[in-house]
């Protein structure tokens, strides 16, 4: 197991994808959070909260949750990727318990996500601090409080990766996997959102636990103020990380089963 482990990883590195993940991970984190310190949310078209604010400064971090559809496609990509290069039907014939070659992957894609979400945490405390002391703002919530925000988040992008993982396995063709997970992260729940009756399905999709996790309430309470429609209720922070945990758990199953039931020719 530990060599198929180190394979995965041989693999990996060989490629440009996680090079470019991580950088984008970077600009995210740091280059987004960063420039919207600079400008400040008070100052945004229509304004927000200001970063001395709690509900500023958790509306500007919970923004990070919306740009979990980038480790979503990437994970997608890894997997369609061997059925796109032919390159999983070499795999299973020196490696021919898919079990094993399978569970591999997953350990080697979560730790990859892991990265990720602590790159784009980890650059975006840094420059949220860093402009806000430039700045001379004192921030609306304590360091700490801040720092197990973006914790949280990176935990998500974990999610959202194995969520990729998950839908390449079950959908083989890599442009079209990637139109269904780009699509209905960055613009299916969100239209979902604006649809009375159906909205009140948000809380329990991806984006919804993620937004209960980070407790980031702002573009759901703004939403609904411009239908002039009732809040979306989220769930609980602990509910939110209970029913991610329950959508990583599920995608991995799918990318486990699926191709072990599959003809990979």
């Amino acid at each position: 197991m530990n060599r198929l482990i180190k394979a995965e990883f041989r693999r990996l590195l060989a490629t440009r994808m996680w090079g470019g993940l991580l950088l984008a991970a970077a600009l995210i984190g740091g280059g987004m959070i960063g420039a919207m310190a600079l400008v400040g949310p008070e100052n945004f078209d229509p304004p927000m909260p200001g970063l001395d604010t709690e509900a500023g400064l958790r509306s500007i971090l919970g923004i990070l949750g919306y740009t979990a559809f980038v480790p979503a496609a990437a994970g997608t990509v890894a997997v369609t990727s061997e059925y796109r290069h032919r390159t999983a039907a070499v795999t299973f014939l020196f490696a021919p318990r898919r079990g094993q070659v399978l569970a591999a992957k997953l350990a080697t894609y979560t730790v990859l996500g892991l990265v990720y979400g602590l790159i784009l945490a980890g650059s975006a405390a840094a420059a949220l601090f860093n402009v806000a002391a430039v700045r001379g703002v004192s921030l609306g919530l304590p360091a700490t409080t801040v720092l197990a925000l973006l914790a949280r988040i990176a935990v998500a992008m974990v999610v959202y990766l194995l969520i990729g993982v998950g839908m390449g396995a079950l959908i083989r063709n890599q442009v079209a996997a990637l139109c269904v997970v780009i699509g209905y992260l960055y613009l299916g729940e969100p239209v979902l959102m604006m649809i009375p009756g159906v909205n009140t399905l948000y809380p329990i999709l991806p984006g919804g636990a993620t937004a209960a996790l980070t407790d980031f309430t702002y573009l759901a309470d703004a939403m609904s103020e411009q239908l002039g429609s009732t809040a979306v209720q989220l769930l609980s922070p602990a509910a939110g990380a209970l029913l991610l945990a329950a959508y990583a758990l599920t995608a991995s199953a799918i990318a486990v089963i699926v191709p072990m039931r599959r003809d990979i020719t």
